[in-house]
């Protein structure tokens, strides 16, 4: 079996590598696949069943490698870290985070709570009214006011930077 098809399947690998010595290692790699089995029926198909799948394989990893090294490239064309993770960006969040901490806390006790349940317990305005015992249209209410506050913090913050 080795030597009836070896020569045939070396220049089908040859023909996608253009390249003998990794055609020859590829059928090499075949073979040794192929060998392994118990009882092959059809062992041509088998060999290049698998030599195609060793291509691909290969063609992958090729494909996986075709990049070029970051240390290589130039400092000002290296990749920049994801916006939420500037430094710049990651400090706006914090200030906007406590602007709105701030705006939460200033609301009145009722009002707050609707809001909280809305906004970080994500319960629907009709769960809401139930739980505080007071009307949808009432949480609404609630939910805008708590919204208006923390826009206008915001607003206020963005105007003193």
């Amino acid at each position: 079996m080795v030597a009836r098809y070896y020569q045939e399947l070396l220049n089908f690998c040859w023909r996608s590598l253009r390249n003998r010595e990794a055609a020859a290692d590829l059928v090499q790699e075949s073979y040794a696949r192929v060998l392994g089995k118990a009882a092959v029926r059809e062992p041509r198909a088998l060999l290049y069943h698998t030599a195609r799948n060793l291509l691909i394989d290969q063609h992958r990893r090729a494909a996986l490698r075709q990049h070029e090294e970051i240390d290589a490239l130039p400092e000002t064309a290296h990749p920049a870290a994801p916006r939420h993770l500037q430094p710049e960006q990651a400090l706006e969040s914090s200030q906007d985070w406590l602007a709105c901490v701030a705006a939460i806390d200033a609301l009145p006790p009722r009002c707050r709570d609707a809001f909280v349940l809305h906004i970080f317990e994500e319960l629907p305005h009709a769960q809401i009214a139930a739980r505080m015992g007071i009307s949808v249209s009432m949480v609404e209410k609630h939910i805008a006011r708590g919204m208006l506050s923390c826009q206008a913090q915001l607003h206020s913050l963005r105007e003193a930077t």
